[in-house]
């Protein structure tokens, strides 16, 4: 043992992949060796996650089966579950230091001094090129924005994640730099409150995406999850970049305005109809998606019918299906008339169904055209002599590309053109031009 091989996880949202990301390249500038498994490290740092009951339960079994796995090990854990239940989590077997959200931008320098973790001069370890390319990802997730002004009253995060800060631009356009130096092709940038970003210094999502697209060369730019109300003046019409990916995910959580208010969201069913159209009229092969929680509290057959309408009209590319599960401290906890467990089943598995059919909808437009698609994965093809490569349009629709098992496409950028039919698994199927 080198006595510096770390192993991370996270659970939950694309920001905690972000952070993990972040936490890697600290790591490994201070010597240590990124590892795949809790048994092979000296140090397990765990990210958590808090948004739904069923996430909490997620987070603290990973740290039992973490600590089972190694208990050699040192155990960090951080997240909105360690921030919110902070001596639960303290209290979980082998958790050897927790940082709560506020101080986790400086896990790697707290968990260095607070452990006394062994630590190599940065002149004397290799280089950070091909950290995430090593291990399989090729899209790096980009934290650009933390926190959130407002009170949706189902949510969590907002009470774990606190104050909203926002990274300077040249902050983000460095790290985007750096790592595309190292070969990645394609960045998503993340924030909890991500059409927030800037507020707090006079600034807004619109410049920090001008930033970006102008000093960087980075080919693919994604956004993470953003509020439906929180577009930036001239949002669609950067979109003519084509660096800037044609694929949003739009949380609107239901279709139905009375439910909405008790949520306290501050977009509206029609207000949200309006936005896709424009959307849509602007960007060429937009791809919408978007978040709905179920069985609300107080959710009659009339609202949900409503929700039901609303999918089908606005023909998303998919759709997140969440089960509501009261969240200690949220206001929506101590809403009457809780929906009955089995009505959420039966909701959630009528919504499943129309969401998959819409979906199938929207990926057969697809067929029979040309994309460029990042190739990200590759397996042999077990009854022929090739590999099946795995990768995304740039509207984030999912591609299967078989390819002579001697051409290696991993990381690459490229023209294909897709066939009529879809894969079993519901993929794109596309050969090379």
């Amino acid at each position: 043992m080198t006595g510096r091989r770390v192993h991370l996880r996270a659970l939950g949202c694309r920001l905690n992949e972000a952070e993990l990301e972040t936490w890697s390249r600290d790591f490994r500038a201070r010597g240590w060796d990124l590892v795949d498994s809790p048994e092979q490290a000296d140090l397990v740092v765990v990210n958590t996650c808090a948004v739904t009951a069923e996430a909490a339960r997620k987070s603290r079994q990973l740290l039992r089966g973490s600590h089972r796995a190694n208990p050699a090990a040192k155990l960090v854990v951080s997240g909105c579950y360690a921030t919110l239940d902070s001596e639960r989590a303290a209290a979980e077997l082998g958790v050897d230091l927790l940082i709560p959200n506020p101080d986790k931008d400086r896990l790697v320098e707290i968990a260095t001094a607070a452990l006394a973790l062994p630590t190599q001069p940065l002149q004397a370890t290799e280089p950070d090129a091909q950290s995430l390319l090593a291990r399989g990802r090729q899209r790096a997730f980009i934290k650009v924005q933390d926190g959130c002004r407002y009170r949706c009253s189902y949510c969590i995060v907002t009470l774990a994640r606190g104050a909203e800060t926002s990274r300077p631009a040249p902050e983000v356009v460095a790290e985007i730099n750096a790592l595309h130096a190292d070969g990645i092709q394609e960045v998503v940038l993340t924030g909890v409150h991500l059409g927030g970003y800037g507020a707090e210094h006079g600034a807004d999502l619109g410049t920090l995406l001008d930033a970006v697209l102008a000093r960087t060369r980075v080919p693919r730019i994604r956004l993470g999850s953003l509020e439906p109300w929180d577009l930036p003046p001239g949002f669609w019409e950067r979109f003519a970049n084509p660096r800037l990916l044609p694929h949003l995910h739009l949380p609107m959580q239901s279709g139905s305005d009375s439910v909405l208010r008790r949520m306290s969201r501050r977009c509206r069913r029609d207000e949200f109809i309006t936005l896709a159209a424009a959307g849509r009229a602007a960007v060429p092969d937009l791809n919408l998606t978007t978040d709905i929680i179920v069985g609300f509290p107080g959710e009659t057959d009339a609202e949900w019918q409503q929700t039901l309408e609303f999918v089908a009209q606005l023909g998303f590319g998919q759709v997140h299906i969440f089960a509501y599960s009261p969240r200690t401290g949220t206001k929506a906890a101590a809403l009457p008339d809780p929906v009955d467990r089995e009505l959420k089943r039966a909701r959630s598995a009528a919504l499943h169904r129309l969401a998959a059919q819409r979906r199938q909808d929207f990926l057969a437009r697809h067929r029979g055209r040309e994309f460029a698609v990042l190739v990200e994965q590759g397996q042999p093809i077990a009854d022929r002599d090739g590999r099946r490569w795995t990768g995304y349009t740039p509207n984030y629709l999912p591609v299967a590309i078989d390819a002579p098992a001697d051409l290696d496409l991993a990381n690459r950028v490229v023209q294909v053109r897709t066939a009529a039919a879809l894969t079993a698994d519901g993929s794109l199927s596309a050969r090379l031009i």
